[in-house]
């Protein structure tokens, strides 16, 4: 039995035309339609991760202060701990499984706009559950080190673009 995923109407109003719902059972209408359907989703997703990062680091660094970046530690501890459970409540015979854009909505929006170290932890800890513990750990070294690099560079690059030393 498939579900389909909706938005309730105060966020999100779809109407699809009857032509529509058949042109569904074609295969690459069907295609189509599920990409734009799960792009949907992980637009909303994204929206509403990106505005939960937003309070969650304005509030910590309220509480805590901005000396250490708590805010940041709180959102990667916390999107960590969220990719966690919903991949539990979307994996086989779980309560969402059958809702696929739930999975995009949820998994890659929220979490992946929230945190993209919730993603990081969930494929490094994968990789040390399957025994893979070498591959695990050059994952968070090359992580790591190519991030910090990676924003170096970009820092460097925009610097340079705006003339700051």
């Amino acid at each position: 039995m498939r579900v389909r995923f909706s938005l309730p109407a105060p966020f999100f109003s779809l109407h699809v035309s009857k032509a529509l719902v058949r042109a569904r059972h074609r295969k690459n209408d069907f295609l189509v339609n599920d990409l734009l359907l799960n792009l949907l989703a992980v637009f909303v997703g994204s929206a509403l991760g990106g505005g939960a990062r937003y309070g969650v680091i304005s509030i910590a660094n309220r509480w805590l202060g901005e000396r250490f970046p708590w805010g940041t530690l709180v959102v990667n501890v916390s999107g960590a701990i969220l990719i966690g459970l919903l991949v539990s409540l979307t994996t086989d015979g779980a309560p969402l499984t059958e809702l696929e854009q739930a999975k995009w909505l949820l998994i890659v929006g929220v979490c992946g706009s929230y945190t993209t170290v919730s993603s990081f932890s969930l494929q490094t800890l994968n990789l040390a559950v399957k025994q893979r513990l070498l591959t695990a750990a050059t994952n968070v070294l090359v992580s790591v080190a190519l991030c910090l690099g990676g924003v170096w560079l970009g820092l460097f690059i925009g610097n340079g673009w705006v003339g700051n030393s």
